[in-house]
């Protein structure tokens, strides 16, 4: 049982709060990066054994149910709901409100989630059959894609209640543990993929084992960090409690505000399970996509939240708009030139990390169209990150899941439009032009309620992005160019000309930064030099 102490606030300076973000990205960056390399890992293997065949079609089908409704139970609306409250909370209440909260929250949340996880095994059947009319005509397609379905619905339980203990945690500025957490859930995938599978009699079924396995380890392994701060949660069935009100009243529209993307995902891949390969190709560009997103993007979004959050139970709007405002320039600063390099090194990359075993060179084509249109709204999926955090900051979600609504609108007449034309691919741009009109209409009503931020500073640091890119873009187009990406083999020679352009690239863009005096360069320069410092000092 917690103390009945009180949690001082966050930090009111504005340097100190800009500096609090910056470290927390940091460290949510390095975590995210290595769970991200061993994401590769997991997709080279998974296309080696299984490339684009049926089973890989399935698998990638069915794992969209439970990745949606992660998304609406756990990472998206729920986080997004409980960590503002759960700030208020610490901010101005004792350190015992705030673990009765908790308490109350996880009880509510993993009855719920129980009996979602209930339901949806025994409708799986329905529910693939709506979410996958391309297989209708396939009953052994559809069949597994059922079981593979049902094998993986109780990932919903543990990743939902990982997620709750990473609110907390996060919320406590303790963010190591939650961002490293999904490097267990992707070791238990590779580990399940080349032990497991083999073992039975449709080996893509040790795959959706490791699913479970992942997630369950994903929760397990925050425990350690709530229960040294006083804060690891008990049954408290109290779906009455006023904070567990408000959180549901928050998470109702935000059901669809923050889950946009993944909305989107799920429209797109219901239209591509009428083209051939077509899941697998989405899921490997979006798997491409997401590897900045979620270093950079996503990191400074979780980063930023516990802040935004303090200063809008504060009161504090300048400090808020100001924090809103750094951080949209941050993610320019890295989202722009991860953008520019994965456009031009699509065909590379995809060749390089899955052209192998059973993944053939037309799926290589395939997925570096796919990349290529996801790609061109990879500033939009990041800006739109920490747009809504400010929303939520102010606990506004109603605003966030109208601009959502369109956009999933936007995305369906889109899909339609362009999948007869571009085929799979054409999908794939349909999310990212869904995703540039969710962005536009919540910067304009934002704009409007904050009073205005510093969008001239947004605008500069944008165009300091882009100039700074000209190397990137230079290397890069040379790389691409080379012949030996046509050639068979020669992985190691591949593998350094890929670290090769990636290097000089980076050298280029901060070298042009340091020229210009970039403010977010010397920021984060700024950290560098501190840390190391420390480092040196011991």
């Amino acid at each position: 049982m917690p103390d009945p102490t009180v949690v001082p606030p966050a930090p009111a300076n504005a340097q100190d709060e800009t500096r609090s973000v910056v470290k927390a990205a940091g460290v949510i960056g390095v975590a995210t990066f290595s769970s991200r390399i061993l994401g590769f890992i997991r997709d080279m293997v998974l296309a080696s054994l299984f490339g684009a065949t049926p089973a890989a079609d399935a698998f990638f089908v069915a794992y969209r149910v439970p990745n949606l409704l992660r998304e609406l139970f756990a990472e998206g609306s729920m986080s997004s709901a409980f960590i503002p409250v759960f700030a208020e909370y610490q901010t101005l209440k004792s350190k015992r409100d705030a673990w009765e909260l908790a308490s109350a929250v996880f009880t509510t949340l993993l009855t719920i989630v129980i009996g979602v996880t209930i339901a949806g095994i025994l409708v799986a059947s329905g529910i693939v059959w709506l979410l996958a009319p391309g297989f209708h005509d396939d009953p052994a397609k559809l069949g597994m894609t059922t079981l593979l379905t049902q094998i993986m619905f109780p990932y919903l339980i543990f990743i939902s209640l990982a997620a709750l203990a990473m609110g907390i945690l996060n919320s406590m500025r303790a963010f190591a543990a939650p961002a490293f957490s999904p490097v267990f859930f992707n070791v238990f995938i590779i580990g399940c993929a080349l032990f497991l599978s083999p073992m039975m009699s449709e080996p893509i079924l040790g795959v959706a084992i490791g699913v479970v396995a992942g997630g369950l380890a994903q929760f397990l392994m925050q425990l350690p960090g709530l229960s040294a701060r006083g804060m690891l949660f008990g049954f408290r069935f109290q779906p009455g409690h006023p904070g567990v009100r408000r959180i549901g009243t928050l998470m109702m529209p935000s059901l669809l505000g923050l889950s946009v993307t993944q909305i989107n995902i799920t429209v797109s891949t219901i239209l591509a399970s009428f083209f051939a390969g077509g899941p697998t190709y989405l899921f490997y560009g979006m798997r491409l996509i997401q590897f900045p997103l979620g270093i950079f993007g996503v990191a400074l979004a979780t980063a930023i939240l516990p802040t935004l959050s303090a200063q809008a139970a504060r009161g504090s709007l300048d400090e808020l708009r100001a924090t809103l405002g750094f951080g949209l320039r941050m993610i320019l600063f890295i989202i722009l030139p991860a953008m520019l390099g994965l456009i031009l090194l699509r065909q590379p990359i995809v060749h390089l990390f899955f052209e192998h075993g059973t993944f053939t060179a037309h799926d290589t084509a395939e997925t570096a169209v796919a990349v290529l249109c996801y790609s061109v709204g990879l500033w939009a999926f990041g800006g739109v990150r920490i747009i809504v955090s400010a929303f939520y900051s102010l606990q506004d979600t109603r605003t966030p899941a109208i601009t959502a609504a369109i956009a999933v609108a936007a995305n369906l007449i889109f899909s339609l439009l362009l999948m007869s034309s571009l085929g799979a691919a054409g999908l794939a741009l349909a999310t990212a032009l869904a995703a540039m009109i969710n962005g536009g209409i919540l910067v304009v009503v934002l704009h409007r309620r904050l009073g205005g931020v510093a969008w001239g500073s947004v605008g500069r640091s944008s165009l300091r992005a882009l100039v700074a890119s000209v190397p990137l873009i230079a290397v890069c187009a040379w790389v691409a160019a080379a012949q030996i990406w046509t050639q068979p083999g020669e992985w190691v020679e591949k593998s350094i000309m890929l670290c090769m352009a990636i290097g000089l690239s980076a050298i280029g863009y901060l070298g042009i930064h340091a020229l210009l005096r970039s403010e977010e360069l010397n920021l984060v320069w700024g950290m560098v030099k501190k840390k190391l410092g420390r480092i040196t000092d011991h």
